[in-house]
């Protein structure tokens, strides 16, 4: 399914992979296409056991930033069932192992907010706020936390 044996490997450990082929499956897709607005292929969902979305990635990614949007994926998910600290570990983790992609300013910003909803202290906000200064600049995340600094 995927050419690069990282992804295979993370896909395998992390997720419950299932696949609807636009054409193969095209009763299922159709179905399954409208509920989930999934208007472009590959559109990839992560989903929880409910079938809630909690992060989509549309169309085609060099490996390196589909790993790095697969794993902002899977922090979205501890994030929004308010799993604090491992959202923001797994956050944090998005931008040491992939820096310069696309994922890592938006996974930045997460990892400061994660531990103020677990803690309602705005230190990591501030700290947050302050490491934009330092990286990913040009972001529409550091002007989201341009407001902490």
């Amino acid at each position: 399914m995927w050419p690069d044996d990282r992804v295979v490997r993370f896909v395998e450990e992390n997720f419950l992979p299932a696949r609807v082929h636009v054409k193969e499956d095209a009763e299922l897709f159709q179905r399954y296409g409208e509920r989930y607005k999934a208007a472009w292929t590959p559109t990839i969902l992560l989903l929880d056991a409910d079938g809630v979305e909690h992060h989509r990635i549309e169309g085609f990614l060099p490996a390196d930033d589909f790993l790095a949007q697969l794993m902002l994926g899977r922090a979205r998910l501890a994030f929004d069932q308010q799993q604090w600290a491992d959202a923001e570990r797994r956050f944090k983790e998005v931008v040491e192992r992939f820096p310069d992609s696309d994922a890592a300013a938006e996974a930045l910003y997460w990892a400061g907010v994660a531990p103020y909803k677990a803690t309602g202290d705005p230190a990591s906000l501030k700290a947050t706020g302050q490491a934009f200064k330092r990286r990913y600049r040009d972001t529409p995340w550091a002007k989201k936390a341009s407001v902490w600094a």
